[in-house]
């Protein structure tokens, strides 16, 4: 298959978190092909990551295969490629193969490719993938960055405020004590922190992405949580001493994910950016020095458009050449 023929290959396989069973499949299948030494890492419940070699790597291409939902159907014009997945990142597993096909048949011997399941809903696959032994010094982790080196992304942290109260009837508010009040009044006060900001990496944002709870409206509620979603530019723990601090005992805490920022490397003659999304990187330690690259925007990402460029596809392809030839 050629660069878009694969991609559209890999589009079209829905692969949500969880259920990566089937693209995994494909891709083993058609790396072998290719004359890729292949292992499959079980992470949980059948679900697998992937890594080929070409020789001992000392650099390794790496992404992930699970995508968010809904899943978009495949589609193209002259210019894009559309689907879910397109750019997030099923374009970049495309280029990356391509350019360690290309690399092979130059005569650079040494390179793998890692394919991680789980990336959009904790780095189940990540984490897992960390364990495998290698001899890799360069880590060439593909997300969209436009086809820039990222010099530095911002940390993540996922959490839930979790509050009770007492059910009552709701023509008697004095009986019952509620519970979604409390939580409004934890969220608004969160809402108001101040943020840390980084000069490089910018400004902390701070997102409630899910509210629920009660039963019914008549009902006084006697719980409630929401989930937020922190994208943070110092460390952890320092969200989480402001987190406690407001909240105190009016409120559970859960951390259910959290990803340091990072700093990363530049090379001379590479575009770069900064980027405000997570990665695999924190969790891929073991992989060697890291670098973070990718076709495609991640404005793109998760949308009901999402799409990839096929010039960028093409560059993409030069460009993990390019940076590949100036590490060794």
């Amino acid at each position: 298959m050629d660069l878009f023929e694969l991609t559209k290959k890999l589009v079209a396989i829905p692969s949500p978190s969880g259920e990566e069973k089937e693209v995994i499949d494909f891709l083993s299948a058609y790396l072998k092909s290719l004359d890729f030494f292949v292992e499959l890492q079980e992470v949980n419940k059948g679900r697998s990551n992937i890594y080929a070699r070409s020789g001992e790597p000392a650099i390794v291409f790496s992404t992930h295969v699970d995508t968010v939902l809904p899943f978009l159907p495949l589609s193209e014009d002259s210019k894009f490629i559309y689907g879910r997945g397109a750019c997030d990142a099923k374009g970049i597993i495309a280029a990356q193969i391509k350019a360690a096909e290309k690399l092979i048949s130059a005569g650079i011997k040494g390179i793998g490719l890692l394919f991680v399941v789980g990336e959009e809903s904790g780095s189940d696959g990540a984490k897992k993938a960390n364990l495998i032994p290698n001899s890799s010094r360069f880590l060439i982790n593909g997300e969209p960055t436009e086809n820039k080196l990222a010099v530095g992304t911002k940390g993540a942290l996922r959490v839930k405020i979790s509050t009770t109260g007492k059910a009552a009837h709701s023509a008697y508010p004095e009986r019952g004590e509620s519970a979604i009040v409390k939580l409004l009044d934890v969220l608004n006060d969160l809402r108001n922190i101040p943020l840390p900001v980084d000069d490089l990496l910018g400004e902390t944002s701070l997102n409630i992405g899910t509210i629920s709870g009660g039963t019914q409206a008549n009902v006084i509620p006697d719980h409630a949580a929401a989930e937020l979603m922190i994208r943070t530019v110092r460390e952890i723990s320092i969200m989480k001493d402001l987190i406690e601090k407001k909240v105190g005992d009016r409120a559970e805490i859960n951390y259910l994910f959290e990803s340091q920022p990072i700093f990363l490397e530049t090379l001379e003659e590479f575009e770069t950016s900064v980027v405000s999304f997570a990665t695999d990187i924190p969790l891929l330690t073991n992989w060697g020095k890291p670098f973070l690259l990718g076709p495609g925007s991640i404005l793109d990402a998760h949308t009901p458009g999402e799409k990839i460029s096929k010039e960028e596809l093409l560059s993409a392809v030069d460009i993990y050449c390019k940076l590949v030839e100036k590490l060794i």
